[in-house]
Formats: C-alpha cells, structure tokens, sequence
C-alpha cells in the first residue's frame, strides 16, 4: 500500500514521456489491476509492426526499467508471463521498441490481503458503462460492499458489484471497496478517455475586421491592380474629350460674332465738310 503513490507517479511520468503514436498494444490476462499473491499474469505486446521489436518492461518501487526475463517474468513471444506474482510485481508495465516509442501502459498491484477490486486496466470510453467487483480470496463475490472514489464513499452493493453508467471524465480518479469482516482493498486508478471525433472541414470563410493586416492571400494581385488603373485612365480620357469639345463648341459659336463686330466697328464713314472755297473730306473715327 505505501508504494502506491510512487506506482500512480511513474505512471504519469511515463504518460508525458510517451509523446509518440502508440504501435503496440499492452493487455493483461485476467483482465484486472489487482491480483492475489500467488496468481498467474499474462502481458502481451500486440504488435502493429513485428520488426518493431517490442519489449516488456516495468518500473517498481525498487527497480526502473528492468526487462522481462531479466530479473522478472518468463518471455513467451510477444508474452511475459509471471508465474507466481508477489507484492514486488506490483508497478508500472509497458511494452517498448528498439526505435523508442512505447505503448500504453498499465499499472498492477498484488496484495496480500484478502479483499481485490476488479476495475478495468486499460482506459475506459467517455459514455461506456463500467463494472466494478469487490472480491475476496476465499468466499463467495456477491457478498455487500461499500466503494469509495478519491477517499470518499460513493455507495454500498448488497451484491459486491457497482456499475457506473455512461462514464465522463469527471468520474477519474482512485477506486477501492471495502467488505466488512473481510478487509480493504487496495487503490485502483481508472482513466476515462474522450470518444474520436471526425470534423468535415469548415466551408465558412472568414470575414476580416478593419484591424486585421492583410495578407498575400487577401492583398489584390497584379491583374485586379492593372484593371482598376485601366478603368481610372479610361474616365479621365472620357472627361477630357467632353471637355475638349465644349472649348470647340463654344469657339465655334463666338467666331461670327467676332468677325460682325470687327467689320462694323473697323467700317470708315467719309463726310464732305465745305469750309469756304475748299472741300474737306472727315473721316469718322475708328470706333
């Protein structure tokens, strides 16, 4: 029981080591996180790639990282199988490559007290339902137990087994039971993971605001730029013959004016003027 705390870090230190897409697949036979001293556990690795070369290994409170076969467990293929499990076999297990990356991993404990929680080892689906069993060694499971979740009691079976429906990620955490007269069993933590989602790409396209910076993909290119100068040259060119044939219309219509008022004005009107014995000719002046 006090290793426990130190199982729960390894395990999610390795978690946030494991930043790789998984290529193998850790299970355990029987499916649980706890067991009795003395039971047979199989972990196998299974293998997506079989070149990968995956190895079992496992952190415990007294050794990190040692190989099945090494010091623990008998290999069996893709299997490691221990034989007779003891409290030392309680720790972290996953399976790993030449090349690095690592598979999920799961966390077992072997107690030797009489009283287990069988919860699921591998990550559960949010929505799923989950049965949990409180168990003891030698007497029947079906007997009343009380189930705590984070230290805090949630209910009590008259059968020994809670079922929880349509799991969330709020219902993470440290799972035990407890049977009267029979004891307490150990501490289980059970992962809640989100179902995948498919998204179809967005058809939407995006509005720019006026604080926005345009970018190559916004900006007008070459072509929309000669367009507008065009359409701008070709109004300044309409302007200026407009203009043009005003002026000639209106010189046009000031010329014969012109031309009468020249004549009159330019017209020299000669009067006889007899003075005595001589004539004089007056010319009227030029106006």
């Amino acid at each position: 029981m006090s290793n426990q705390p130190e199982c729960h870090f390894s395990l999610v230190l390795i978690s946030l080591l494991s930043c790789t897409t998984n290529q193998a697949r850790l299970t355990v036979s029987p499916s649980s996180s706890q067991f009795y001293e003395g039971d047979f556990v199989s972990l196998s690795c299974e293998e997506d790639d079989s070149s990968a070369g995956w190895t079992l290994r496992r952190n415990t409170s007294k050794r990190q990282r040692t190989q099945c076969g090494d010091v623990w467990g008998k290999p069996a293929g893709s299997s490691c199988n221990i034989i007779n499990a003891a409290s030392h076999d309680s720790g972290v297990y996953w399976c790993e490559s030449r090349e690095g990356p690592i598979s999920n991993m799961v966390n077992l404990t072997v107690t030797g007290g009489s009283v287990i929680l069988q919860s699921p080892v591998l990550p559960v689906m949010e929505g799923d339902d989950v049965t949990l069993l409180c168990k003891t060694k030698t007497t029947p499971s079906n007997l009343p137990a009380a189930f705590y979740k984070d230290g805090s009691l949630i209910r009590k079976q008259p059968t020994g087994h809670m079922t929880i429906q349509h799991v969330s990620r709020s219902d993470e955490g440290l799972y035990k039971c407890d049977i009267s007269d029979h004891g307490e069993s150990p501490s289980s933590w059970i992962t809640v993971t989100g179902k995948p989602t498919t998204t179809s790409p967005s058809t939407h396209t995006p509005v720019s605001t006026s604080n926005s910076i345009p970018t190559s993909a916004t900006r007008p290119g070459p072509s929309v730029l000669l367009h507008v100068l065009i359409s701008v040259g070709s109004v300044c060119v309409v302007v200026l013959l407009v203009l043009l044939a005003l002026l000639l219309r209106r010189d046009v219509d000031r010329k014969p004016e012109e031309i009468s008022t020249a004549v009159v004005y330019s017209a020299v009107r000669a009067e006889d003027v007899s003075i005595g014995d001589k004539t004089i000719r007056k010319r009227s002046p030029r106006l």
